[in-house]
């Protein structure tokens, strides 16, 4: 039918939001939705307004919201405006979760092609990771975590991939020095542990981590089966581990 009057059937409406006539007429018989006008034959029609009203219902429902829920907040808003405006930020938040989600992915798939260890924070970067969060917080306090989060999101796209290749490439030069047998107090395994500290000080933001956060990270490395795969495994992350105690008993105090 052509839109003269403004409106829309149920069908129309249904297939262009995705869902059913039945939805419709359930949130009809729920005092959600109801339709503009109904027509002579008992046909359902929605006009702008609806469908408006619709958009935000769908946009609820996607948040995880119950119908019940979702009625009091329609009931509360009192400008349509300003809550799609709310919605609007939510879905470009979920847009960049996605992002991330798929970039992290991506590397996952890069790594493996190229035979690269996999990086923890890289795997995982766009999921949802509180327990991780709570790891950082406990370590080394929210303001850490808050200030890489904010750091990380703030890079460009170029940045970020000379970051990513830096800490490929310090895994990779540890990993060739644990299957030469080098010893890690070495001039040549403390040069790679050097570019190590100041690659997690950027990381930092600047700041550079003291002699106990560090030895801890490479704690971590072990005792997290997660970042010990990243080494090659326990002897491999027990190597690197080393490598950074020393560092830190030499350097930093």
């Amino acid at each position: 039918m052509t839109n003269t009057a403004k409106d829309w059937s149920i069908q129309e409406i249904a297939r262009l939001s995705g869902t059913t006539s039945r939805t419709l007429r359930h949130y009809d018989d729920i005092g959600l939705l109801a339709p503009t006008r109904v027509g002579a034959n008992g046909y359902r029609y929605y006009d702008a307004v609806a469908l408006t009203r619709l958009q935000r219902i769908l946009m609820l429902r996607e948040l995880g919201l119950g119908l019940p829920a979702i009625a009091d907040v329609l009931a509360g808003a009192t400008d349509d405006a300003d809550a799609l405006a709310a919605h609007l930020r939510w879905l470009r938040q979920e847009k960049n979760r996605l992002d991330r989600q798929i970039r992290s992915v991506e590397i996952t798939i890069t790594n493996k092609k190229e035979g690269t260890p996999l990086m923890a924070d890289e795997m995982f970067d766009g999921f949802d990771h509180t327990a991780y969060r709570e790891e950082v917080v406990e370590r080394w306090g929210i303001q850490s975590y808050a200030g890489g989060d904010r750091w990380w999101r703030s890079l460009s796209a170029e940045d970020k991939e000379r970051f990513q290749s830096e800490q490929k490439a310090v895994k990779g030069d540890y990993a060739s020095a644990f299957a030469a047998g080098a010893d890690v107090d070495g001039d040549a395994v403390q040069a790679i542990t050097r570019r190590h500290y100041l690659w997690i000080t950027a990381s930092w933001q600047g700041t550079a981590p003291t002699s106990e956060q560090f030895t801890g990270l490479g704690e971590m490395y072990v005792a997290d089966d997660r970042f010990a795969a990243n080494y090659g495994g326990t002897e491999g992350a027990t190597f690197v581990r080393d490598a950074m105690a020393a560092f830190a008993s030499r350097h930093l105090g």
